[in-house]
């Protein structure tokens, strides 16, 4: 007869963190969130470390190029999304680890003959008040001036005036040549008083802004991930279909990592374009692999070969796979048996393998649970999908903004491959929604406060890194009676905006 499992497969939520004895070197300030990525041997250093334990996940509605720079610069690393084109998914790896830190490619630009009220819509949209004024309205177009909020004034101008007759013209301009180093382009900046400087090509194309707020923003990132020749790391997502063109090409690309897209991870395909992997690049390629609830499945990747194993099915907020197949299993119970199967692993072999909690999340705190049980980072979807630097649209409902956000699995992302178990090349039902998030502003401002949050955790249980908190941390199960205890409860709120439920 079937197995049945005689313990309840529990979340996150059911679990709280108890205290340890702080002592006075336990600051928010002292805690290092530095963590391995990939596998690496005893005695060894990972060849790849973040400086904080979040990815991005390899969605449509979350990780592009922009995103994967945002988060890089942030100590945390995002993989591409790879239900796209191999040509197109190529080309956003080129563009981040082309991407030079401090030259911005312009993402607001016009031509002259726009008019003062699409300025103003393109401001509201990409909430960026420098705006490049080219001949074709492209980001590499011959410059023509700039527009910024000095040269306008909405309550005295019509919404029909043209660009071109109050933009800051090309001969008022300071501009650069393109091949200028940071350095020289910061001190242009400050000789001249600048806010930004434009980087023309010897055609006269733009090329790229260095901004002023931009050195100090540099300044204040240590954390950034970045490889041997300083440009920000990026993963990029594979299937188990195309692998054989897709990985040469983002290889090619620059791809520092893999990780193979999946809902279900102990499976033949994965074993397949694993060897293929090992067989044609040996251990030089790192990739990840998953996902998995369970030890057998860990074991099974692990003597495949990977580099990291991704833990959780149907755990996701836009995730409906146990609602259409009944698969999956409580995301804290899966982290905690995988947890217990990758230490035996290394105690055995030697060789630690990273494990990464995908799905789950649903309060802050629960990225602290997740490393508390083992994970070695995190894997958040719709948390990312928020911010500005996701790829989605801002739209406003009844007063409030919101941004998409859709499952892999949706009829709108149709990402077939990621559901495929060898059978026709289409979506057959649907295991993930088209649905809407909260609008969350900057991914920096956003990231600090949960950060913030994770830091003055490891205090209050008496850490300072994540492998202690993993070997020292002490977890309660919660009846249901005390979650309700562990809110507001029996008062009533004066401003509901400030209560926060993130």
């Amino acid at each position: 007869m079937a197995f049945i499992y005689t313990e309840p497969s529990r979340t996150f939520g059911e679990y709280l963190l108890i205290p340890n004895y702080s002592s006075e070197d336990c600051i928010p300030a002292n805690v290092s969130l530095k963590t391995p990525l990939v596998k690496f041997g005893r005695g060894e250093s990972p060849s790849i470390t973040l400086g904080i334990p979040m990815v991005s996940a390899i969605m449509q509605a979350v990780s592009d190029d922009r995103m994967a720079i945002a988060l890089a610069r942030e100590g945390g690393l995002s993989f591409i999304y790879g239900s796209q084109s191999i040509e197109d998914e190529a080309a956003m790896m080129r563009r981040v680890k082309n991407y030079k830190a401090g030259f911005i490619v312009s993402d607001s630009n016009l031509t002259p003959d726009n008019t003062l009220g699409e300025v103003l819509a393109l401001r509201e949209s990409t909430r960026h008040s420098t705006m490049a004024v080219t001949d074709d309205g492209t980001p590499n177009g011959v410059l023509l001036g700039i527009v910024t909020d000095r040269d306008y004034r909405v309550s005295r101008m019509s919404p029909q005036q043209r660009v071109h007759t109050f933009m800051t013209p090309l001969d008022r301009l300071v501009t650069a040549r393109d091949g200028v180093t940071l350095k020289e382009a910061n001190d242009i900046i400050w000789e001249h008083k600048l806010n930004s400087l434009p980087i023309v090509d010897d055609n006269g194309r733009l090329r790229y802004f260095v901004f002023r707020k931009d050195y100090s923003d540099h300044k204040d990132n240590p954390l950034e991930s970045v490889d041997a020749h300083k440009r920000y790391l990026a993963g990029a997502g594979i299937n188990t279909r195309d692998y054989t063109e897709r990985v040469p090409a983002l290889l090619e690309a620059g791809a520092d990592v893999l990780c193979i897209d999946s809902s279900e991870g102990y499976s033949a395909w994965q074993k397949h374009t694993l060897d293929y992997i090992r067989r044609t690049y040996g251990d030089s390629v790192k990739v990840g692999a998953g996902n998995v609830v369970d030890a057998e499945g860990f074991r099974f990747l692990a003597d495949c070969g990977v580099d990291f194993v991704k833990v959780g099915i149907g755990g996701g907020s836009i995730c409906i796979t146990r609602e259409q197949k009944g698969i999956g299993r409580g995301q804290a119970t899966a982290m905690l048996e995988v947890a217990r199967a990758r230490n035996e692993y290394y105690d055995e072999t030697g060789i630690y393998i990273p494990i990464c909690s995908d799905g789950g999340i649903v309060h802050d705190y629960h990225i602290t649970l997740a490393l508390a049980m083992g994970a070695d980072f995190v894997m958040l979807g719709r948390y990312f999908s928020r911010f500005d630097e996701s790829p989605t649209q801002k739209v406003m409902i009844n007063g409030n903004y919101y941004k998409e956000y859709w499952g892999e699995g949706s009829n709108r992302a149709r990402n077939w491959q990621r559901y495929d178990m060898g059978g026709q090349q289409k979506l057959s039902f649907e295991e993930g929604v088209d649905a809407y998030v909260p609008y969350a502003g900057s991914l920096k401002d956003g990231l600090a406060l949960t950060l913030g949050k994770v830091r003055s955790t490891m205090c209050n249980c008496g850490v300072l890194t994540i492998g202690e908190l993993q070997r020292t941390a002490r977890l309660t199960l919660v009846s249901s009676t005390s979650i309700i205890e562990g809110g507001y409860h029996d008062v009533i709120i004066k401003n509901k905006a400030s209560v926060s439920h993130d």
